[in-house]
């Protein structure tokens, strides 16, 4: 049964985004790679929502969750302000310009060597990270539920591959012969399934907790694990409370407000107003997500704490423990539907990229659209299978990998983040200036964290336990307090990296003032609410904080 409800909702996901999509005309550029510039508020907010959770982050987040408690709600409940931000300061300049892709700007406003160095760091997160991760941990996710190597009669290992190839083929299918509507449409469709399912875990969870009474639950839980639900990290958690004011809201500005995966969404919007609807929709519901990735992990403390020996399988043990089996197809559709949405929305994107900013300009300039398009699909096609071959793989890559490349992802974001709000903000700020500072940023980064930060850290820990510190909770804290915090180094670098490109803007500044010209390719009136709801929605996260400080 929970078989037979995976495939129907699956299929129905795909026959709604066939008939969603047979009339674009996806011959054109914009047909394509931007769904004919036609989405609407609703299928720009829930495409964006699937396209940032993926099994990752709802396994991930409800196993730091499991472990710290309510304060990792950060990567959660402060996207909302940095969407309000994006909706407010960076949509209505990308519309005006008319732009495929984010680094097309960089061009405008900067080279075009800025812009391809840009476009190159992107793609090389997507292939080498993105793409493969999203596979490997999706395709553990369906394996485990629906127990693959019992079902198939194979090893576990060979179910992985099974799962990523499958995985893989569908996502392509989309990605690549559907174009971005197809992608966005389908995203909308399983928006609604995963807010409905995600939703169930809580609750049945709460109920497991309160006797049939999610009220009940909700009392118990907050009056035997007070500790979870403090909003301000320690300095030894992952997210530290002044990280927030720090890194953390760069971190967001960038995912949220550059990174193509997920400001294609937008890009695509028929004008600025449903463009900025949908964006303040996600940042609605951005606010709840803490119900789906951060509060499951807090009842699996409280209902299995005893049983999970490692964090990331709080999530999948509570699914099995609190989740009646009658809605388990169902739920597995909706997770797979979000395994989907992260891989081919990231493909997309890579799609997008290369045929933009580098077939068109470096292998063929007098390409036509046709052949844009026919040239961009082939490169999905080679990166599909090359992820596919990659992701498998990952299960010997060393432990703890996915944290250390969340790290390692800063070697380029907030050099790129650097280098387009000072272009939106500044007039005479010269191409010279970009390319120092994302050269800059980038080395900076990786000497703090990869050669310093490890070398004092140890010097610390070992002079600690030379003085006769033994206890490992200290021995963390001596750790954590040697360095500071990756998301401060960030925020340090950002400033320091604005400051060069205003210093080499003062000595060699640009011969004309920077004017961004609006192509009127849609209309860029805004939506009048915006600052009201923009507002709104900044007080509620604040609110939030307050509560549970």
């Amino acid at each position: 049964m929970a078989i037979l409800t995976f495939v129907g909702f699956t299929l129905l996901v795909a026959v709604i985004a066939y008939f969603a999509t047979r009339k674009t005309n996806e011959k054109t550029s914009d047909g394509y790679f931007l769904g004919g510039r036609s989405l609407t508020a609703g299928v720009v907010a829930g495409s964006l929502l699937l396209t940032n959770l993926s099994t990752e982050q709802i396994v991930g987040l409800n196993g730091q969750a499991f472990s710290e408690g309510l304060s990792v709600m950060a990567w959660e409940t402060l996207a909302a302000i940095s969407i309000v931000v994006t909706a407010i300061f960076l949509l209505p300049r990308y519309l005006k310009g008319g732009l495929t892709t984010v680094p097309q700007f960089l061009e405008i406003r900067y080279d075009k060597t800025t812009k391809s160095i840009a476009s190159g760091l992107f793609l090389l997160g997507y292939v080498v990270i993105l793409l493969p991760i999203v596979l490997y941990s999706g395709s553990i996710a369906i394996s485990d539920m629906f127990d693959i190597p019992t079902l198939l009669g194979v090893s576990h290992e060979v179910s992985i591959w099974i799962c990523v190839w499958g995985i893989g083929i569908i996502g392509s299918i989309y990605a690549i012969f559907g174009g971005l509507k197809a992608v966005a449409v389908s995203d909308t469709v399983n928006a609604v399934g995963l807010l409905i399912g995600g939703l169930m875990i809580p609750v049945f969870g709460l109920m497991a907790i309160g006797d049939g009474s999610v009220t009940e639950g909700i009392t118990t839980l907050m009056a035997e694990a007070p500790e979870k639900f403090k909003s301000m990290g320690t300095p030894t958690n992952s997210v530290p409370f002044s990280t927030i004011f720090t890194g953390m809201m760069l971190v967001q500005l960038f995912y949220w407000g550059t990174n193509q995966a997920i400001i294609q969404r937008s890009l695509a919007a028929k004008n600025l107003k449903e463009g900025q609807k949908g964006l303040l929709l996600a940042a609605f519901f951005k606010i709840m997500g803490p119900l789906i990735v951060v509060l499951p992990g807090i009842i699996a403390y409280y209902l299995l704490g005893n049983e999970i020996d490692t964090p990331d399988r709080a999530y999948a043990l509570l699914v099995n423990a609190v989740l009646p089996k009658v809605f388990l197809g169902f739920f597995a559709a909706v997770l797979f539907g979000a395994i989907l949405s992260s891989f081919n929305s990231a493909l997309n994107s890579s799609i997008t990229l290369f045929s933009i900013d580098f077939y068109t300009e470096y292998i063929k300039k007098d390409a036509s659209e046709l052949d844009v398009i026919r040239k961009g699909k082939y490169f999905g096609i080679f990166l599909a299978i090359l992820s596919m071959l990659i992701a498998p793989l990952i299960a010997k890559a060393p432990q703890g990998l996915f944290g250390y490349l969340q790290e390692v992802n800063g070697c380029y974001s907030i050099p790129i983040l650097t280098i387009i709000v000072v272009g939106y903000l500044t007039k005479r700020v010269p191409a010279l200036a970009a390319k120092i500072g994302i050269l800059s940023g980038s080395l900076l980064y990786i000497i703090s964290q990869f050669i310093i930060k490890p070398i004092v850290t140890n010097n610390a820990v070992e002079a600690a336990m030379s003085s006769g510190v033994t206890d490992a909770a200290e021995l963390a804290l001596v750790e954590s307090q040697a360095y500071p915090h990756y998301l401060h180094v960030m925020a340090i670098l950002f400033v320091t990296n604005i400051l060069i490109m205003l210093v080499i803007g003062k000595l060699y500044p640009r011969k004309t003032d920077f004017v961004l010209e609006y192509t009127e390719k849609v209309n860029i009136e805004p939506y009048k609410y915006l600052v009201p709801v923009g507002l709104f929605i900044c007080a509620t996260v604040i609110g939030i904080y307050y509560y549970f400080a």
